[in-house]
This record gives C-alpha cells, sequence and structure tokens, in this order.
C-alpha cells in the first residue's frame, strides 16, 4: 500500500488557530491560567464556535504565535504537506495585537518565515466573518487584503454560520478583493442549502467554496461547477461531527466526483475535530473508499489550486506521478521556489 505520507499535496481549507497541537493548547492554557475546551463532542454549531473561541484565548504573546507557527509547519513537512493556505480573522485580537493591519503584519512575518524555513509555500485567506462584520465591515477587510496581496494575502474568504447570513450580503466587499486580484474562496454549502454554493458562484465569483458538499441538492449544480472548474475544499471529519452528513462513509466526495467537480481534502480545524490533512487522506481512502489513483487525483487538484510558485508546483506535480507510478519509493520533490 503506498504510503500517504510520501504525497504531495496542499492544504487549503484550514483555519489557522485550529492548526495547533492538542499538547500545545493544554500547555498555553496552563501557563494563562485558562480552561482548556472539550474538543469533540458539540452538538450544534455554535458550541462548536464557543469552544473556538475559547482555544484561541492561549494565543496572547508573540512567542505563542511563533510556537504555533513552527509546529504547523514540522506537522506539515511530515504530512507531505507542500503548500499551506490558512485562514484568519484578524478582529479577534484587536485587544491583543492592534488594529487589523498590525495583527495581519505578525501573522504574516511569524508564519511566513517559518514557512521559508520548513521550504513550504503558504498563502493566506482573510476572512469575513459573516455574523459578527458588517456589510461595510466586510468591504474594509476586502481593501485591507488587497492592500497586504504583496505580502502573501491570496483571497477573501467568508466564515461562520452560514444560517441567516447569506452570501450576497457580502457581494460588494468580494467585488473589491476580485478586482484586486485575490481569489474569491467563501464557505457556503455546508450547514445551510446548496442554494448558498451556487448564490457563492454568482454574487461571489467564487473559483472555490469551502465545503459546498451540499451543492447536489440543486439540480444542474454539480455540472455547472464541473464545467467551470469550481473547485470545491472538502473535509469528512468535519461534515461528520458537526452533523452535516450522518456517517463518513456516505459523505458526498464519491457523488461530487463521479460529477467530475474538482475536490480538495482538508481538515478544516484540526485541533477540534481530532483530525489532520494526512487523516483525511487516509478516512477518504479506507473509509470512503477511494482508490489511490483517485486520491493522486485530489492531490494533483489541490496542488493546482494553490498558489506555490511554478517550479514548485511543478516539482510537486512531478512527486504525485511518481506516487503513483512508482509506488512506495516515490519521495517528495524539494520544493525550493
Amino acid at each position: 500500500m503506498r504510503d500517504l505520507r510520501l504525497l504531495p499535496k496542499a492544504h487549503l481549507h484550514l483555519h489557522l488557530e485550529a492548526g495547533m497541537r492538542p499538547g500545545t493548547l493544554s500547555e498555553l492554557a496552563a501557563q494563562k491560567g485558562l480552561q482548556v475546551p472539550e474538543v469533540g463532542a458539540y452538538g450544534d454549531f455554535s458550541a462548536f464556535s464557543a469552544v473556538y473561541d475559547l482555544a484561541t484565548r492561549v494565543l496572547c504573546t508573540r512567542a505563542d504565535w511563533e510556537r504555533l507557527a513552527e509546529e504547523m509547519m514540522v506537522d506539515a513537512a511530515a504530512e507531505g504537506c507542500v503548500y499551506l493556505e490558512p485562514a484568519f480573522w484578524a478582529a479577534r485580537y484587536r485587544d491583543t495585537l492592534g488594529e487589523d493591519r498590525d495583527v495581519w503584519a505578525v501573522v504574516l512575518e511569524i508564519f511566513g518565515a517559518a514557512a521559508a524555513r520548513h521550504r513550504i509555500g503558504i498563502g493566506f485567506i482573510v476572512a469575513v466573518d459573516r455574523v459578527h462584520d458588517s456589510p461595510a465591515d466586510a468591504q474594509r477587510t476586502a481593501e485591507l487584503a488587497v492592500t497586504l496581496k504583496p505580502w502573501g494575502v491570496v483571497g477573501l474568504g467568508l466564515h461562520n454560520d452560514e444560517i441567516g447570513h447569506p452570501p450576497g450580503d457580502f457581494a460588494q466587499a468580494f467585488a473589491i478583493a476580485r478586482a484586486g486580484g485575490l481569489r474569491s474562496v467563501p464557505h457556503a454549502g455546508e450547514l445551510d442549502c446548496g442554494q448558498t454554493v451556487r448564490d457563492a458562484v454568482d454574487l461571489l465569483g467564487a473559483v472555490r467554496v469551502a465545503h459546498g458538499v451540499r451543492a447536489g441538492e440543486v439540480p444542474g449544480l454539480l455540472e455547472r461547477l464541473a464545467a467551470d472548474g469550481i473547485c470545491l475544499d472538502v473535509c469528512p471529519t468535519s461534515n461528520r461531527v458537526l452533523g452535516v452528513v450522518p456517517d463518513t462513509a456516505g459523505h458526498p466526495l464519491r457523488e461530487l466526483l463521479a460529477a467530475g467537480v474538482r475536490c480538495t481534502l482538508n481538515a478544516d480545524d484540526p485541533l477540534l475535530f481530532s483530525t489532520t490533512l494526512l487523516g483525511e487522506y487516509e478516512v477518504a481512502r479506507t473509509v470512503i473508499g477511494l482508490d489511490d489513483a483517485t486520491l493522486a487525483r485530489i492531490a494533483r487538484v489541490s496542488v493546482e489550486e494553490s498558489r506555490l510558485p511554478v517550479g514548485a508546483r511543478h516539482a510537486a506535480l512531478a512527486g504525485i506521478v511518481r506516487w503513483l507510478t512508482e509506488d512506495e519509493t516515490a519521495l517528495p520533490v524539494p520544493l525550493a521556489g
């Protein structure tokens, strides 16, 4: 059996703070006298969000952020990940790090340096919080995101509970981002119906949709996604834990792939779902039942959708071919430049 650790892959749907190791969460919480949130049994999305908020409170100092960045890069390298694209909502840290631009300056510097040390590509998604941000807030965030493009920001995302916060409310913000050369990568089709996926494409100009697994509810939408090359960044374990799907074996990933939709595999919030990027590939193989050719196809799409430099992208794609054709003898290719 081919070793999935040796399959070059990109991680495109990852909420930055949730890349933290469980042990790091416990240690940082103890240092600061904070309660360690209980991970796993959420019941609903609001309970999950509350735990996420608790987990982020342990990141108080520059040293905390440096530890998070270093450990994330070490873990990514061990999983065969050649590129990370974490999403981040800066407003959460205004009390500790300053205005959003100041927060982003810290994050971009620390994570960029850690990625360079470990020779892992990195791009950043600036998040709009559909619950806490007004449309005007979102527009200001989009304007900031465009100015940060030279320092590694590659897209604008739309996060948090979809129910009652439709994509159309944020259309102007995403128009600003697209005009500034950023990709539109909103969440849709997770907690709300498949129509939100269509709206994300039609109203926000989405080129990738985070989740999107309910797109099959809308007649003809899968065919359109396939024809237009819209990519879905899928997270099977997250979907099971939050009740989006009743069980992993019946996850719609197989249906999406059969329809020709471009899909990637991702961990979403590894800390809070007790999973990893590698774990999602293992689940796709052993529980969903995908063969290695399909897993290689998914990895190829993830690299194609990344913002790796051309040379590094070609090297990763060649590594995927070798993994599939040379079995366990394939090794990840160095990804400098």
